[in-house]
């Protein structure tokens, strides 16, 4: 009996310690691929294996929102961006349904849907009108956004009881889709209207950069003090709206905001779905903070050819080995300098971005000839402010401008941190 005992605990003790190996082995397995994952991060995140199929946007989470839904007349605010996974996690990545195809199959009543700058399908210019017209596949009447009508009307609300926000953000301030967010917003607290806001990662979301805008250089492309970069997801954006009080007349609105799965602001993420026709990839995401700033002067960023943000050239810079000739294409029915050879610089090989790169906007006014404008009328827009142009203009280098930059951000992240839903 007394062998039979000590057998017994010998297995007991055999079996506990290979639990026990068993589970280190997977935590320190766990902890090099972290580890590994960060390190390529560091190196160049975009060649590391996408973190999309772990991060759940909450579109896919329906138990989270359907139940909000429920018996409501609700109108939806979206995009081509407005997607839902159909299936398990590991089916391929393009496996994908329209939120509203999806609402409809589960009976949600659904009585008009908002559409963005670009539209419902994503298909315009930037900058192009969009007119109000009926979805071909479920007959709902669709009501642009963009153009003189940005933000919705009391008749346009009427009958709503609750309006669903989910469109897909880069995190750049001159990027409207969050000042469509703040009309949308504001209209639905004038009236009453309960707003939820579907969140979804930032691509652009792990660093805080460039000039924060002044309150005289309120635009579409850009209605609040916040840097070019802000470093938030548009739920999180959604929360510091209300917070802040930037709606018309101090009102507040009934927010709620359904959050992410498994997202952190430093995880990368590749978003499925081109979130406008001029930005293709990955790259041109990454890049479009620098860049961007090109849409407010004479030169061409890449509209006009496969490359969109991602090269940027004149027919009057230096001739080099680079060069590219934009034409119409979809997106950019008239780009700038359409079918002339242009020459600048191709980006879509540079390392991934952690901060606003100023050099490439500094060279190309330097190389521009003081017989052209090298800013036009948007650009104040686009910075925020006079002061980008005039530093340019008188010679300042980017590490000075950079420097001009800091004491807002540092500001700006004190608010910020307030409307953090991740780390």
């Amino acid at each position: 009996m007394k062998r039979l005992i000590q057998s017994k605990n010998t297995y007991l003790i055999l079996v506990t310690a290979l639990i026990i190996f068993l589970f280190v082995k997977a935590a320190d397995k766990s902890k090099s691929i972290d580890n590994q994952l960060v390190k390529n991060h560091n190196a160049n995140p975009l060649e590391v294996v996408k973190d999309s199929l772990k991060i759940i946007p909450a579109a896919d989470q329906l138990q989270d929102y359907l139940p909000l839904l429920e018996g409501k007349n609700i109108a939806v605010v979206a995009n081509q961006t407005s997607i839902v996974k159909t299936g398990k996690l590991k089916e391929p990545e393009n496996s994908f349904r329209h939120l509203i195809d999806t609402l409809l199959s589960h009976k949600v009543k659904i009585r008009k849907v908002f559409a963005p700058e670009h539209g419902f399908r994503g298909k315009a210019d930037a900058g192009e009108a969009v007119a109000n017209d009926k979805d071909s596949k479920t007959g709902l009447p669709l009501i642009s956004l963009y153009g003189k009508n940005k933000k919705p009307g009391q008749e346009q609300l009427k009958d709503i009881e609750l309006v669903l926000f989910d469109i897909q953000d880069v995190g750049v301030r001159f990027y409207t889709y969050i000042s469509t967010l703040t009309y949308v917003m504001e209209a639905c607290a004038e009236k009453g209207i309960p707003v939820i806001v579907l969140d979804r990662p930032n691509p652009n979301g792990h660093y805080v950069d460039g000039p924060v805008l002044e309150s005289e250089f309120s635009s579409f492309l850009g209605m609040h003090p916040i840097p070019l970069v802000y470093g938030m997801t548009i739920g999180e954006y959604a929360n510091m709206i209300n917070g802040e009080q930037w709606l018309s007349g101090k009102l507040k609105c009934d927010l709620t905001v359904i959050p992410l799965a498994h997202y952190d602001h430093n995880k990368i993420y590749s978003l499925p779905v081109r979130p406008s026709p001029n930005l293709p990839n990955d790259k041109s995401i990454n890049l479009y903070p620098s860049l961007g700033f090109f849409e407010g002067t004479i030169i061409n960023a890449g509209r006009g050819t496969e490359k969109q943000f991602q090269r940027f050239g004149a027919p009057f810079f230096p001739e080099t080995d680079f060069a590219y000739t934009p034409k119409s294409n979809f997106g950019a029915q008239n780009p700038k300098f359409n079918g002339e050879k242009c020459y600048g610089l191709d980006l879509q090989h540079t390392p991934f971005l952690s901060k606003v790169n100023l050099e490439w906007l500094i060279d190309a006014y330097q190389k521009t000839p003081k017989d052209k404008a090298f800013f036009g009328p948007t650009f104040t827009a686009h910075a925020g402010n006079e002061k980008l142009q005039k530093q340019i203009e008188d010679g300042w280098s980017a590490e000075q401008i950079r420097a001009t930059w800091q004491d807002d951000i540092a500001a700006f992240q004190k608010i910020r941190v307030k409307y953090l839903i991740y780390p």
